[in-house]
């Protein structure tokens, strides 16, 4: 947004207290990541996932293999993850992912600096800075983002964008932006599968995965019907060069005229495997959905190769996979 003098190709950006200081050998550089080249533009993305944040040691390895594996099948090209802490063997993962250009590690040390808050009411966490500074991440990632992806998907890990009458987010997307072409903000339900409930056959309970720690999205084909009487959030795909300032469920600025699109839940909805967000609802008034199931055969294997190529997982011979 700053005005550049006539010729210059600026490489780096920092922040002044007294301008006529610039020149210290101390004060902090920063490369700018976005930008606008003939190359970017030949090796831009098609979708970009953008995970804000992990914190609190968090190690729920399966899941995060499972949802990542879930993206590329999907037709995502990077996803990037704001990292606090998270626990060793998601460490042992991510380092993993990180070695293949998948996936992005931006370092998010905000609790050296900050006290964060632990949850998404302020009211009741308090805190210096809104969960570990979870909307600050988002915007970082939309404008890292702008020049090198076409979209970018704003959900958390636990959370898949699943198309429900396309194979993936390419075909979906190229229907979405022929019915409205002129938006750059698509808006995608939420839908709980509580984790408490399990399918009865037992079909992918994998002795492979007993050992890895966190959740096996495959066990997990129970969905609650939101309650839409009360507030509902979304999650969001959007055009990152159409967007101004984004907040975690909705954009608060957008370049443009066009309202965000609330896609209908039967083309595409959140598969979010998490706890019971209408935890007084029975097994019988959930709804079965086995969409993750038409993917099994070829995410099963992704996951396997992956926590092998982390160490995580057994091989045949019964030593750890380097």
């Amino acid at each position: 947004m700053c005005a550049l003098p006539k010729g210059c190709s600026s490489k780096h950006v920092s922040l002044l207290t007294d301008q006529d200081n610039w020149r210290h050998s101390e004060q902090m550089w920063l490369p700018i990541r976005n930008l606008k080249t003939e190359e970017t533009s030949d090796k831009r993305f098609s979708f970009t996932v953008c995970i804000s944040t992990v914190f609190g040691r968090y190690n729920n390895v399966l899941q995060f293999a499972q949802s990542l594996e879930m993206y590329r099948l999907l037709g995502v090209n990077r996803v990037v993850v704001y990292n606090t802490s998270c626990g060793p063997e998601l460490d042992q993962l991510l380092h993993s992912y990180s070695q293949e250009d998948f996936v992005e590690i931006v370092p998010w040390p905000i609790d050296e600096h900050l006290t964060p808050s632990y949850g998404w009411l302020h009211s009741e966490s308090g805190g210096d800075v809104h969960y570990f500074g979870q909307q600050t991440s988002l915007n970082d990632c939309i404008y890292r983002s702008m020049e090198r992806s076409r979209y970018v998907l704003l959900n958390d890990i636990d959370e898949i964008i699943m198309p429900y009458q396309q194979s993936g987010l390419v075909p979906l997307m190229d229907i979405l932006q022929k019915q409205h072409p002129d938006a750059g903000v698509f808006m995608i339900e939420n839908h709980i599968f509580p984790k408490k409930y399990f399918e009865p056959s037992g079909k992918f309970n994998r002795s492979q995965w007993n050992k890895v720690p966190g959740v096996n999205i495959l066990e997990h084909i129970y969905r609650e019907d939101p309650a839409r009487n009360v507030y509902h959030p979304y999650k969001l795909i959007i055009q990152p060069r159409m967007v101004e300032q984004t907040s975690i469920h909705e954009v608060l600025k957008i370049f443009g005229t066009q309202a965000p699109v609330k896609v209908p839940p039967d083309v595409c909805r959140i598969i979010h495997t998490r706890v019971a967000l209408r935890g007084d609802l029975t097994l019988e008034q959930l709804k079965e959905d086995k969409r993750l199931w038409d993917f099994s055969e070829k995410l099963i294997p992704c996951v396997d190769k992956a926590l092998r190529k982390a160490g995580l997982l057994d091989t045949k011979d019964g030593h750890k996979g380097g």
